[in-house]
């Protein structure tokens, strides 16, 4: 198993010096990939590309560009130069966002999410290879008819034959579709104690493709914080869960919420969602169960670390994003390499 490291959203609480130091020291201690998000703060593309002139050696990810954000072809512009920038590092992870970023935000309906990710998917590969792109799908035209448009292809070429494509979803349709068509899985709040059930939806999506999941990754992000003092690290962890189990979305559309009921946390998914949508967000991230935050997160003494990273390892995981819950360089330094030799 791989480590990642997962610098979240950029410009929360450190300099961009300070992320770059710890992105640099992250590659020392020999991680093997860095990994940056967007929502509707800072972008995923700078920040990589900034990365890129930092570092020579890890691997470069987005996790995740938001579809909703661009273009199938500007995706596949934006990865192609990031992978010119790195010399192929480049490592595309794509997702759906949600509908209230996709629709307040970016001003795009949230509608079709499975079509519309195998279209986007279809496009941005044929981009890549340097196809020229002529596409007639349900919510893909390319070009648009009936007017100048006219077939292009990308005029660089990215230095991989091919850029692995990653995709983040949650709900179980969308996992089997990242085994039918994407190289990698990007899981939030992944359970090692449930791959058995998410494995069986991958193989039913690599079923219908024809093909095996030998060279395909698991690549979940896991928020960590490696100290003796167990109640302090599940307390860094609150307040993250529960904005997502609770309030990440409408009631009825909270799909973070819906992923712990299946794990067995139906009842305390509901009293959290009614606490942080009733305004209670302390008292939410209180009803968390700590059975809950220890299956999703890498929190607690060292031994009981070391014994989490051996349960990702033995689900599978191929690249294990770590997120450490520490807000200065230094605190955040500490924590990658505490996990780094934990994992040795």
């Amino acid at each position: 198993m791989k480590l990642g490291v997962h610098v979240g959203y950029w410009g929360l609480g450190m300099s961009a010096r300070e992320q770059l130091q710890v992105v640099q020291e992250s590659e020392r201690l020999g991680y093997d990939s860095v990994w940056a998000a967007e929502a509707y703060g800072s972008d995923a593309a700078t920040v990589l590309a900034w990365l890129a002139a930092g570092t020579s050696r890890v691997k470069l990810g987005s996790a995740i560009f938001q579809m909703p954000a661009r273009s199938a072809a500007m995706t596949a512009m934006t990865a192609a130069t990031i992978d010119e920038l790195s010399s192929g590092r480049m490592v595309l992870g794509i997702g759906s966002s949600g509908p209230q970023v996709a629709e307040g935000w970016h001003g795009q309906r949230f509608a079709r999410q499975l079509q519309r990710t195998r279209e986007y998917v279809d496009v941005v590969r044929m981009a890549l290879t340097r196809e020229r792109v002529e596409y007639h799908g349900e919510t893909i035209e390319l070009p648009l008819p009936e007017g100048p448009g006219k077939p292009l292809k990308l005029t660089i070429s990215p230095v991989q034959d091919r850029i692995p494509i990653y995709l983040a979803a949650i709900g179980p349709r969308n996992t089997e579709l990242a085994g039918e068509i994407a190289d990698g899985w990007i899981p939030t709040f992944f359970s090692p104690e449930h791959v058995s059930e998410h494995r069986a939806l991958l193989e039913q999506g690599a079923a219908r493709s024809g093909r095996s999941l030998e060279s395909f990754e698991i690549a979940p992000t896991v928020n960590t914080y490696v100290s003796e003092n167990r109640e302090l690290a599940r307390n860094l962890m609150r307040p993250l869960l529960a904005l997502y189990i609770g309030g990440m979305g409408a009631r009825e559309q909270n799909f973070y919420n819906k992923l712990v009921r299946r794990y067995g946390f139906e009842a305390a998914a509901a009293e959290i969602q009614d606490l942080y949508l009733g305004g209670k967000k302390a008292q939410a991230a209180e009803a968390i169960p700590e059975q809950l935050i220890d299956m999703v997160s890498l929190c607690g003494p060292r031994e009981v670390v070391r014994d989490r990273l051996a349960a990702y390892r033995d689900a599978d995981v191929g690249t294990l994003m770590v997120t450490p819950m520490a807000f200065t360089a230094e605190d955040r330094i500490a924590q990658l390499r505490a996990v780094a030799e934990l994992a040795e």
